[in-house]
């Protein structure tokens, strides 16, 4: 049986979903983190860092989330605050440089949106993410493994190939931040959450990510194993472009989102 939208959104924030550290441990050989924005100070909600698998070398950018309640609390319950944007910034600056594909991890209900937060340029250290990863001349790989809410997922997201796993979600804002801009009721989540569009299968069939990770029935060591045989084979079809290509690539696949759907509407108008 096929899962409602707020049943997947409950599975991609249950406490015990795998975090962003469990995957970089299982499908990298090796890892080392790197810590500050070199501003202000580091923030653990985003974990940055140099990966390898084989020769292979990588830029990693990943939201993470506490295991416990302690590690919740150290990570701000996975929240970024401006630093971990500006440490993103800078060390995927360093990988345009050393010519390392990026990948990010994606799993965050949001930046944080705490007065410190604001007062040190939250939204202008998200646009500013933004910015700067369109203007890349690097692959970019984006995998989204648990809740992908709002800019603070959208901030580390402009990538070359978007990855999915199958119960994850990824939407502009919450089912219940949705819900009470629409109806000015966020109990109404459950029914935000299916017109929101948030599912994997729903971003497929718009053409906004280009791969799903099937997690049904399989073993995390299964699911890890599909993951990084989908970076390595969406590395290799990347590396064909040259650098003015993969800009213009991952420009063009923002551009032309929603331009998809439009068509198909107007085609069967017609």
């Amino acid at each position: 049986m096929e899962l409602s939208a707020w049943e997947k959104v409950e599975i991609a924030r249950n406490p015990n979903r795998k975090t962003a550290l469990d995957y970089i441990g299982l499908i990298f050989d090796e890892f080392i983190e790197l810590h500050g924005d070199r501003l202000y100070g580091d923030d653990p909600a985003t974990v940055c860092g140099l990966g390898r698998i084989g020769k292979q070398n990588f830029t990693i950018i990943a939201q993470q989330k506490g295991r416990d309640t302690k590690e919740n609390v150290k990570r701000n319950f996975g929240m970024p605050n401006p630093e971990s944007y500006r440490k993103a910034i800078r060390l995927m600056k360093q990988a345009d440089k050393f010519n390392r594909p990026i990948i990010t991890f994606i799993d965050t209900k949001g930046a944080y949106p705490g007065i410190g937060a604001e007062e040190r340029g939250q939204g202008e250290a998200i646009a500013r993410s933004m910015f700067e990863m369109s203007k890349l001349t690097v692959p970019i790989i984006s995998i989204v493994i648990g809740e992908g809410s709002s800019g603070g997922a959208l901030a580390i997201s402009i990538a070359n190939k978007i990855i999915m796993l199958e119960n994850a979600i990824f939407s502009i804002l919450s089912p219940e931040g949705y819900a009470s801009i629409l109806w000015k009721d966020s109990s109404k989540a459950k029914e935000a959450a299916e017109k929101m569009k948030l599912t994997a299968k729903d971003l497929y069939d718009f053409h906004i990510i280009d791969k799903i990770i099937k997690e049904k029935d399989f073993s995390f060591e299964k699911i890890t194993d599909n993951l990084k045989k989908e970076i390595l084979t969406q590395l290799k079809d990347l590396k064909k472009l040259n650098k003015k290509e993969i800009v213009e690539k991952r420009y063009q696949k923002f551009r032309n989102i929603g331009e998809y759907k439009e068509l198909q509407n107007i085609e069967s108008s017609l």
